[in-house]
């Protein structure tokens, strides 16, 4: 069966997360993974007798965190979703890519404080994994709730090609919310001359064939702002947007609109990848 990660620190964020990613795992009929991750120094206290019961410790988290995952599956709603649990030593991107590396992962969620701004540790490790991974990520603010028909934006410059494993993974999503319309999104800057993409729309359509396919182009300076008045104008559930992985250098010195919209935004955002 499919798998969908929910990486978790126990927090209201993470526990939002989950439950959104079990009602998508009851739609797309997957089973979900719940991973922790243990901080290396975490439970010493700087005291060198804790090191002797430091495996107690990594052992009281393991139970917590399957008693944490427990809270989900004793609900009704839930009862028939096979759930497990992971929870190793280490920092957040290590543990969840040495697992996703080991075992095959459709998705991977993780919560964000929304509209306060990816703030925090938990909420780093979210714009962090984003970097690293090259799995279709589900980034869930605190204030996104799962929908049944849920309104899917893709924004998208028809010019990053998206992974075959993405394409599915859209397909997937389109065709179990039985969403009625993609809105494909394409912010234009500069108002020179402009025209639409016949040739991008083209390939979208024979990409993303699960659904009628809505092109809308938006003349705007500032790309973050065309999206987010977008997806607020016409009320999308789920946006869905195209990491470019760029060098290190542009990495360091810029920060991607990926990452702006999802500072900004109460949404789910689907993260796709080249």
């Amino acid at each position: 069966m499919k798998k969908i990660l929910v990486a978790t620190d126990f927090s209201n964020c993470a526990r939002n997360a989950m439950e959104y990613a079990m009602e998508l795992a009851k739609v797309l009929q997957m089973e979900i993974c719940a991973i922790h991750a243990i901080g290396s120094t975490e439970g010493v206290n700087n005291n060198m007798y804790s090191a002797i019961y430091i495996e107690d410790y990594y052992n009281t988290k393991r139970e917590a965190l399957k008693d944490w995952a427990n809270t989900f599956t004793d609900s009704e709603p839930f009862k028939n979703i096979p759930v497990s649990t992971v929870c190793e030593v280490g920092s957040v991107s290590t543990v969840i890519s040495k697992y996703i590396d080991a075992t095959p992962v459709e998705l991977l969620v993780m919560g964000t404080m929304g509209s306060t701004g990816i703030t925090g540790i938990f909420g780093s490790n979210a714009n962090s994994m984003v970097e690293k991974t090259k799995t279709p990520t589900l980034i869930i603010p605190l204030e996104s709730k799962f929908s049944m028909n849920p309104v899917i934006t893709l924004a998208t410059d028809f010019e990053s090609p998206l992974s075959t494993e993405d394409i599915n993974s859209l397909n997937e999503l389109i065709s179990a919310s039985k969403a009625e319309k993609l809105n494909v999104l394409n912010i234009i800057e500069g108002s020179a001359g402009w025209k639409t993409n016949e040739a991008g729309e083209e390939n979208l359509r024979k990409l993303i064939n699960t659904t009628e396919l809505g092109f809308n182009y938006i003349n705007e300076s500032n790309p973050i702002d065309g999206i987010m008045n977008f997806i607020i104008s016409n009320k999308t559930d789920i946006l869905c947007l195209v990491k470019r992985h760029h060098n290190m250098v542009y990495r360091i010195f810029n920060r991607s609109t990926v990452n702006k919209v999802m500072n900004r935004t109460i949404k789910a955002v689907l993260i796709l990848h080249e």
